[in-house]
């Protein structure tokens, strides 16, 4: 009879601690990092494409494409996306199309400028506090001290000849 109550008793403490767990593991969110894929466009690099560019033109202003079948020679796709904790993700997309090795058209989302993708990427952190210097600045501008120079010592000759790499055959 023991037995039993003290199997039951171990059994319903396991389900208790269970559920503590799950609370807590609600609570306590694991770090996940940014993930930043794909090529970044801003709204100065697509200004600068111009109808008539080569494509080696572009490949300079935009970068390498992420896409590019051979399904469609005549098309590069450049596809961002960006994904943070606790913020929905961006997504970007500019497609650029040519005709005759020249380019026809480009196709675009709503483009940020560098400032602002920059800012974004900052948003949401907090700046830590900014440590104070432990050394004084009048030491900082202080003469340094007189480097103390120390003569090498000679290495000891090298042996006229090497032992054989191989053995010798006798």
């Amino acid at each position: 009879m023991g037995l039993i109550f003290a199997a039951s008793a171990s059994l319903v403490a396991c389900g208790s601690l269970n559920g503590a767990s799950t609370s807590i593991a609600s609570i306590v969110t694991p770090y996940k990092i940014d993930i930043v894929q794909g090529n970044f466009v801003s709204q100065e690099q697509a200004a600068a494409v111009t109808p008539g560019m080569s494509r080696v033109q572009v490949r300079d202003i935009l970068g390498t494409p992420l896409l590019s079948s051979i399904f469609h020679a005549d098309r590069w796709d450049y596809v961002f996306t960006f994904k943070r904790q606790g913020l929905a993700p961006q997504a970007r997309k500019v497609t650029v199309f040519f005709k005759d090795d020249a380019l026809e058209r480009i196709e675009a989302d709503a483009l940020p400028t560098e400032a602002e993708f920059v800012a974004s990427l900052d948003s949401g952190r907090q700046a830590g506090k900014v440590p104070v210097l432990e050394m004084p600045p009048e030491s900082l501008t202080a003469a340094p001290a007189p480097i103390k120079t120390v003569e090498p010592t000679p290495l000891p000759p090298l042996p006229a000849s090497y032992p054989p790499l191989e053995p010798v055959a006798r």
